[in-house]
């Protein structure tokens, strides 16, 4: 089994009396979209920091690229701070030429770098404009194209899709599937869930601190019941008895006339058969609703809601 790109064993940070970090263990593999997602305050950029050498874990080890240190390998790792801002006297294309050029890349393939990432990302007109003159939106999208213009092996990107419009959210995403397809790994981190749920091949979801899940986008959705909503004024004594069927709860206060009943069932129930169940034992429905879980259905069940936003919108530093 190849080794993995990134290893954290055991990795604990504390601030004084307060534990930002709490014994994670991770490890990702190589050519991977990996989620960092969270609420607000709940240890993902702390993590990142830790990962790159920026602070050091009070306990634990990180492996990074095969080194014990980010700063090692640095010229093999791209990074979009959670804090972001360029040289604003700058142009465009030089601001990305002078990160690539820190990286290692030459003055004259720098340049021509930049100009390339602009023209393939959409800012190819803007090339020559200085960043001051960019819109919010278009600064930041400069600035996540200096930090991945030396192709880095390993890309981390702390909350890259804050202050955009969801116009430039979709260009930035393009830019994640195609360092992938390229080979890279990339890890972002977000609070926003349709991010991670249309990108990502796996997640680490952290709360206070802790790993509370890491797997598929699959295997988070598998880690809550399945649903049916329905309503009905009669006996569903014949749902309650179904092999398909783990639990009835009442979904609402329910009346001696009328009411509603989740439905948990099973991981490879089709609903198609319990709603033929229902017409078969004459329950007639004024409600039949089934969806998937979604990534936000999982993280509310794990965490709560607290700072888990559910579109772009929602999506604050």
């Amino acid at each position: 089994m190849p080794e993995p790109v990134l290893q954290l064993h055991n990795v604990v940070k504390n601030f004084a009396y307060f534990r930002a970090v709490d014994g994670i263990n991770l490890k990702i593999p190589k050519g991977s979209i990996y989620g960092f997602l969270g609420p607000n305050g709940a240890g993902k950029t702390t993590t990142l920091r830790m990962i790159l050498d920026i602070i050091r874990p009070s306990s634990g080890t990180v492996s990074i690229l095969g080194s014990d240190s980010a700063l090692k390998v640095r010229t093999r790792i791209g990074y979009l701070p959670e804090e972001k801002g360029l040289y604003k006297k700058m142009k465009a294309w030089a601001a990305i030429q002078y990160f690539a050029m820190l990286k290692g890349m030459e003055r004259k393939a720098a340049g021509q770098r930049a100009r390339e990432l602009l023209d393939r990302y959409g800012l190819g007109e803007f090339a020559d404009s200085k960043i001051e003159a960019l819109s919010k939106g278009m600064g930041q999208k400069v600035q996540v194209l200096a930090a991945v213009a030396h192709e880095p092996e390993l890309v981390i990107l702390d909350e890259p899709f804050s202050g955009l419009d969801p116009v430039n959210q979709a260009v930035l995403e393009e830019l994640i599937r195609d360092m992938a397809t390229n080979g890279q790994t990339v890890i972002f981190s977000t609070h926003v869930m349709q991010h991670a749920e249309r990108l990502c091949d796996h997640l680490l979801l952290i709360a206070r601190g802790r790993k509370i899940f890491d797997g598929t986008v699959d295997q988070a959705r598998a880690s809550i019941p399945r649903r049916i909503l329905l309503e009905t004024d009669n006996d569903i004594a014949a749902l309650r008895d179904s092999p398909l069927v783990n639990s009835v709860e009442q979904a609402v206060a329910a009346s001696d006339k009328t009411g509603q009943w989740q439905l948990n069932i099973t991981e490879e129930a089709d609903p198609q058969l319990i709603l033929s169940l229902c017409f078969e034992q004459g329950i007639q429905l004024r409600k039949f609703e089934f969806t998937e879980p979604s990534l936000h259905d999982v993280f509310v069940q794990l965490v709560g809601d607290q700072g888990l936003a559910t579109n772009s919108g929602d999506a604050m530093p």
